[in-house]
């Protein structure tokens, strides 16, 4: 385990409208501000179509299994980190009979909007920090 602390610097506020990548408006987001490291604290909204990823085996490294849909989806959580510059986020979406989620890829969609906050970490180089094993 390795525990550190930060002070978080700017927050980031982005409002997606309908028909926008998430990921992809995320990856904008993070350029066009500058920010290097920060973590992804929230993210609500709706979503027309999912594209994501998560663990398949035990095995280390683990396997990955893709899926994708499209429907009405509420987006109940969108969290992760940016690790210089770059976007590894989470999603959990849910409809009247189930909730699913895993890593965020290109391909979900807004369906009405979608509200994501970030905040810079200032003096914390997260640079790694999902690489399996040491860092």
């Amino acid at each position: 385990m390795r525990v550190e602390s930060a002070q978080c610097g700017r927050l980031l506020i982005v409002r997606l409208d309908s028909g926008e990548d998430i990921l992809q408006s995320l990856r904008a987001a993070v350029a066009e501000k500058g920010v290097r490291h920060g973590v992804i604290l929230a993210g609500v909204g709706s979503i027309s179509s999912y594209h994501v990823h998560v663990v398949e085996t035990t095995n280390l490294p683990p396997g990955d299994i893709f899926f994708r849909g499209e429907g009405a989806f509420d987006v109940l959580s969108v969290t992760g980190l940016v690790m210089d510059g770059r976007v590894h986020a989470h999603i959990t979406f849910s409809d009247t009979e189930k909730a699913m989620g895993g890593h965020l890829e290109e391909g979900c969609r807004i369906l009405t909007f979608g509200v994501m906050v970030m905040a810079e970490t200032h003096g914390l180089d997260l640079a790694g920090w999902d690489r399996l094993g040491q860092l």
